[in-house]
């Protein structure tokens, strides 16, 4: 029999439709593919090489279960540099991802039925982790017009006894919004920990980014090199936690993961220290594209109340259109071979909406915005 937990566990539907697009790929349509958070960059060469190098100097064995200290060192001295925080290496644990860094963290933090407050709405993982490791999720409709963002007031009444954390993502997936500063800094005076996605750190466009520990220690940080590097295949991530829950969380790795792998953190310290440049291109290509992509749906009659501006995403009012972000997204796919995801994938707060990426090149992106102007004039008839 299959356990109940597997049976139970929803699909990634961004996934399903993208697996759905390469099937009619494969049958000889051409798909524009806007339903996926992938870069559509190349890891930077400098990145490259330095793995090449590692696999050549036989870097093939385990590292140490916390990650190489080299690594943790590095991201210690750009936490620093960034945020003007002081992260010690003993505080930093490395992981093979950052969905594994939540798994790390969730089970280490939560014992059954303990509840965790998200935002609504969420990224599809989020939820599925906590429940998997026997935790629940409660959520708080945000409201579309604070760009889907915590009020802070309206997360009091969600704060019960067996709550242990709010997790805050900023700059968000599926809305690509930015939390501000004073916002976050109200949020941390709450008495559970904040568990802060920060994986899209380094991708804002107006603004910047917070880190939450610049307002509070009593935080947990989870972030990685898949997105801003182009290093989604690479699989590395890391958790920044109080120290006491080093440990455990390091007790569970060596029994599920043993280490991450071995070149992969190598070539991780030269993205940190060397690929700058690379970053600052790619952050001015996305920026062009968050503009283009906003113009154009605003003008086939999307509603943006808020203009996104960090990550990589538009999170795009479709209710004029249907209500049924899942058929409509679906059909978008089947008839005008351009993949959106759903706005259902991301919590019930995000149906009637669907969500645009923007990491692919602009003439895919031009391409995919003239076929959806073509798609919804012929569904007007």
């Amino acid at each position: 029999m299959i356990s109940n937990k597997a049976l139970e566990i929803p699909p990634f539907i961004a996934m399903d439709v993208m697996e759905r697009a390469l099937e009619l790929e494969q049958k000889g349509n051409h798909v524009i593919h806007l339903e996926i958070g992938e870069p559509d960059f190349d890891t930077p060469q400098c990145i490259k090489e330095t793995c090449f190098q590692a696999l050549c100097d036989g870097k093939t064995h385990y590292t140490h279960s916390l990650g190489l200290l080299e690594l943790r060192e590095a991201i210690s001295t750009d936490y620093e540099k960034t945020y003007g925080v002081p992260v010690t290496p003993d505080r930093i644990l490395i992981a093979s991802g950052t969905s594994t860094a939540m798994l790390l963290l969730f089970s280490a933090l939560l014992e059954e039925g303990d509840e965790l407050i998200l935002p609504n709405p969420y990224y599809p993982c989020y939820p599925n982790i906590i429940k998997y490791v026997g935790g629940v999720p409660v959520f708080v409709d945000v409201l579309e017009e604070e760009g889907f963002q915590y009020i802070p007031e309206m997360i009091l009444p969600k704060i019960g006894s067996r709550t242990k954390g709010i997790l805050i993502n900023s700059p968000s997936n599926p809305t690509g919004n930015v939390l501000s500063g004073e916002r976050m800094e109200e949020i941390a005076r709450f008495s559970p920990a904040i568990i802060s996605d920060e994986i899209y750190h380094g991708l804002v466009y107006e603004g910047e980014a917070h880190s939450i520990l610049e307002y509070t220690e009593n935080a947990f940080v989870i972030n990685g090199f898949s997105k801003l590097y182009a290093m989604t295949g690479w699989r590395l991530g890391y958790v920044i936690a109080p120290k006491e829950f080093i440990r455990p969380m390091q007790r569970i790795q060596q029994n599920l993961f043993i280490s991450p792998n071995s070149f992969v953190q190598l070539a991780a310290i030269t993205a940190l220290q060397e690929a700058e440049d690379d970053v600052n291109q790619m952050r001015e290509t996305y920026d062009q594209r968050r503009k283009f992509m906003i113009r154009r749906l605003r003008k086939l009659g999307f509603g943006i109340m808020v203009e996104p501006t960090g990550a990589f995403y538009i999170l795009a009012n479709a209710k004029r259109f249907s209500a049924n972000s899942y058929h409509f997204a679906f059909d978008i796919l089947e008839e005008a071979k351009v993949g959106v995801a759903p706005g259902i994938d991301f919590g019930t707060n995000a149906e009637g909406f669907l969500r645009f990426s923007y990491a692919r090149s602009m003439e895919n992106i031009a391409e995919g915005m003239d076929r959806l102007e073509v798609y919804l004039r012929r569904r007007k008839r």
